[in-house]
């Protein structure tokens, strides 16, 4: 019944939710998951795991940068304002 590694936004989700659910103490907790996510073997499901544990770990260490998230459309025009009132409030505490 198992596939190949890539997982679906859905299998994603459902994986999430039911890791949600199904905590460390749970009995047959990898089978639940599978049967959550649909189309997966357990071993498939405890490696992904294992994968979102590691990501995990390198953000937490700082080994991963954060995105620079650039402003655009409206959020762009409202950082320009907040740049330009920042700066008007500057002009006015060097006077």
């Amino acid at each position: 019944m198992g596939s190949n590694s890539t997982w679906t936004a859905k299998q994603n989700k459902r994986f999430e939710d039911a890791l949600a659910m199904y905590d460390k103490d749970t009995p047959d907790r990898w089978q639940n998951l599978a049967r959550a996510v649909g189309g997966k073997t357990v071993e498939e499901v405890k490696s992904h795991y294992q994968k979102l544990v590691e990501d995990i770990d390198h953000i937490e260490s700082g080994k991963v940068p954060l995105p620079d998230y650039r402003p655009y459309g409206e959020a762009a025009k409202e950082k320009k304002i907040m740049d330009d009132q920042e700066q008007r409030l500057r002009s006015l505490k060097l006077r």
